[in-house]
């Protein structure tokens, strides 16, 4: 399978032509965000107060773990946070600010599709327990936003990624990774002897 390199800002119409399945290398300016940082973004418009621009941004479900060295902040790990955790929030983030792709661990519900398709907007599936590997292909941290009224999990890091590899799990058609494997999970419990 060829893999789809994507360079930061997205623009939508590159967005809208990613489907299910397809392997993508994500090279630019991505930004973390977990639950604090959410629920900061959709409480109101405060793009005035981003060192960072979000349109056409890519934001990472996840808090990097660093060392300070001289030269210094090294990403040693940074693995994806579970994406449901940040639902009650992400459309109104994506519709405000104009991002493009999230990146995450278990994908988001259902309902997303709708926001996605009208929106151009994707869900890129990292995977758990690959912190590591995600950490080679951070080249620079750019810059940490709240980190002291957050804490540095909860805090945005601007990130300067190469080739940061995902897979699109949800897209812009209405396509889903997730309810494909439901499904496919459903019948074949339905196939199994009764116990």
């Amino acid at each position: 399978m060829t893999e789809i390199s994507l360079t930061t800002p997205l623009r939508e119409e590159v967005v809208r032509k990613l489907r299910v399945g397809d392997l993508v290398a994500v090279t630019g300016t991505v930004v973390t965000a977990r639950d604090r940082a959410h629920a900061y973004l959709a409480g109101g418009d405060v793009r005035s107060e981003l060192p960072f621009d979000l349109a056409g941004g890519v934001i990472y479900h996840c808090g990097p773990i660093a060392r300070r060295t001289p030269a210094g902040l090294t990403v040693v790990s940074a693995g994806p946070t579970t994406s449901a955790r940040m639902a009650p929030y992400e459309a109104a983030v994506v519709e405000r600010y104009g991002v493009r792709a999230l990146i995450g661990k278990g994908g988001l519900p259902e309902e997303f599709l709708d926001t996605f398709a009208r929106l151009g907007c994707v869900y890129l599936s990292a995977y758990g327990g690959c912190g590591a590997l995600y950490a080679r292909h951070i080249r620079r941290v750019r810059q940490i936003f709240k980190e002291e009224e957050f804490g540095s999990p909860e805090a945005f890091w601007v990130l300067e990624v190469e080739r940061f590899p995902a897979i699109v799990s949800m897209d812009a058609r209405g396509g889903s990774r997730h309810r494909e494997v439901w499904e496919r999970s459903r019948e074949a419990l339905r196939d199994l002897p009764p116990a």
